[in-house]
């Protein structure tokens, strides 16, 4: 309950209230109801200073002792309000214009994938929904993930991974499908689609995709007659006018075909482990089989497959998975359907040559054309390194040369002098080393002996069956090399050559002279200071090699 003011009865005598004395009390009301309102409730005594303006309000208060004194001490604050979130509707978020935000220049553009580019990088997440993610393994058991869109290609894959794996060269290498529980791999060619491959892997296997060196891929178009001897072109094939076979394959492949392939393999018969020898017939309606010994009479032939719906698979370990007679297996399959035991179609070859025969036929009568275009295009790509398209060029392109005239040089067209001036080249040549080694600011201890174990080509104590792996698994071509340590003898190491699909093994022997140690593969006649000059010497010098060391045998980490 509020106190109230209590005023005394005025006399009907009284003057009236002028204008001005009105609005002063008004004036005065509002102050109090203000300070009822704010809790500030004044004490009015007897003559206090608040009597100095009162006109007729003395006499209408007179001596009254009434006080003004609120009866809530405290009154309660008055609530609090808190601003409350704004929800933005829907169509009010379309309404903002996207071109009105100032755009941001990307500071580092060259960390983004070209906007034409079927192959986004790894690191980012995909800008659209329509990409798919796929895992790549290296030889060091190493993954990479990388955003593809649906129709990216296996070069499209390889060239990616070549620029995030900074290989020194950009060609050579390839995508290989691998099935390690049957194991089964394949190449995959360069215009194939690596979505497509994997919707044919059974589901939850281990399947995959392996990053590695393939020198091999398009040799056969470099060396044919290497690739299809004549005892396996069929008699059908020759078209005779006085074409040679080498000839005819070469006009062939131009074509972007093959010629008819025929000879005897080793198949496994189904539901049996036994195998069986065979007469095959490769021709591009498909592969057939003869009934009747070596016969091709129609009535002999049994058709086996198409070679359109037909991918071959190069079989690893295949005497201890599968029981074949010799190493040299590999088998068919369609592509379309995903990939069993039951369904396979195991064929074993006498020797690398003859197996390499039967799966380049198979290829090119499969892809035709577009294998030669593949060709091309490997052969059109720059190389990233001006030093290694110089290292890959034919030893045809190297001529000798002479120097010993004051007219300059000059091409020497003598093969006997061509190779005397090797020989004297060679002579000097371990002259000038083995005076820098005689130096005597260079003792023993300071040379860098074991430089040969940060080379590619050097794979420590792998054993000689390995290595021939090794030299396989990334193509059998001329001048292929490793350096390895011979198990066999202690502080020997031995160089590990591929010539003509097979694989040659040269001990490198340590030895003393002057008291310096060498190391020499010709019993002393040339010496070299450690590995790395062996090999650089042979990689313009065949020396006692049958060819020159070309292509090392490297294994990249992704």
């Amino acid at each position: 309950m509020q106190g109230t003011l209590l005023p005394r009865v005025c006399d009907k005598g009284r003057s009236e209230v002028t204008v001005e004395g009105k609005l002063k009390t008004l004036r005065r009301k509002e102050e109090v109801i203000l300070m009822e309102v704010q809790g500030q409730w004044p004490e009015v005594f007897e003559g206090s200073d608040r009597q100095e303006d009162s006109g007729w309000e003395d006499e209408l208060l007179g001596s009254s002792t009434i006080t003004l004194a609120p009866l809530v001490a405290n009154p309660p604050p008055p609530p609090v309000r808190r601003s409350q979130p704004l929800v933005i509707r829907r169509s009010r978020m379309k309404s903002v214009e996207l071109s009105s935000v100032p755009s941001i220049p990307n500071p580092f553009p060259e960390l983004c994938s070209p906007s034409q580019s079927p192959v986004l990088i790894g690191s980012l997440s995909p800008p659209r929904s329509d990409t798919h993610l796929i895992k790549v393994f290296g030889e060091d058991s190493h993954s990479r993930s990388l955003w593809v869109i649906p129709r990216a290609t296996a070069r499209d894959v390889c060239h990616l991974l070549v620029q995030t794996a900074h290989c020194s060269d950009q060609e050579n290498w390839a995508l290989i499908e691998l099935h390690p529980a049957l194991g089964l791999e394949r190449v995959l060619e360069d215009h194939e689609v690596v979505v497509e491959v994997q919707t044919a892997w059974p589901p939850e296997s281990d399947t995959k995709l392996l990053f590695r060196k393939n020198y091999a891929k398009y040799e056969f178009f470099r060396k044919p007659v290497l690739f299809f001897p004549e005892h396996m072109i069929s008699d059908s094939a020759d078209v005779t006018k006085g074409m040679t076979s080498a000839e005819l394959i070469q006009n062939l492949l131009q074509l972007g075909t093959c010629p008819e392939i025929q000879g005897f393999l080793h198949v496994r018969e189904p539901s049996r482990k036994a195998w069986k020898k065979v007469y095959f017939f490769l021709r591009r309606s498909g592969l057939y089989c003869s009934t009747k010994g070596s016969s091709k009479e129609p009535r002999h032939l049994q058709y086996v497959a198409d070679l359109e719906d037909l991918n071959v698979y190069s079989i690893t370990n295949s005497r201890k998975l599968y029981g074949a007679p010799v190493d040299f297996t590999f088998c068919v399959k369609p592509s379309k359907d995903r990939i069993r035991a039951q369904d396979l179609k195991l064929l074993c070859a006498e020797n690398e040559q003859t197996r390499t025969c039967w799966t380049s036929a198979f290829r090119l009568f499969k892809y035709g054309r577009q294998l030669h275009c593949n060709y091309q295009l490997s052969q059109s790509a720059p190389c990233l390194l001006e030093a290694v398209s110089q290292r890959c060029e034919s030893e045809a392109s190297l001529v000798a040369m002479d120097f010993s005239g004051k007219a300059g040089g000059r091409v020497i067209q003598n093969a006997w002098e061509a190779q005397s001036a090797e020989r004297e080249e060679g002579q000097a040549w371990r002259r000038r080393e083995a005076l820098r080694c005689s130096l005597p600011n260079l003792t023993p201890g300071s040379r860098p002996s074991s430089i040969h174990r940060t080379q590619p080509w050097f794979h420590g104590g792998v054993s000689r069956k390995q290595a021939q792996r090794l030299i396989e698994e990334q193509g059998l071509v001329d001048g292929m090399f490793l350096i390895r340590e011979s198990q066999q003898h202690a502080q020997c190491f031995v160089l590990s050559l591929c010539y003509k699909l097979k694989t040659k093994h040269y001990l490198v022997i340590p030895c003393e002279e002057g008291g310096r140690k060498y190391y020499t593969m010709d019993d002393g006649l040339t010496l070299f200071i450690d590995l790395l000059q062996l090999v650089e010497f042979h990689q313009i010098n065949k020396g006692i090699l049958p060819v020159c060391l070309k292509h090392p045998c490297v294994c990249v980490a992704l």
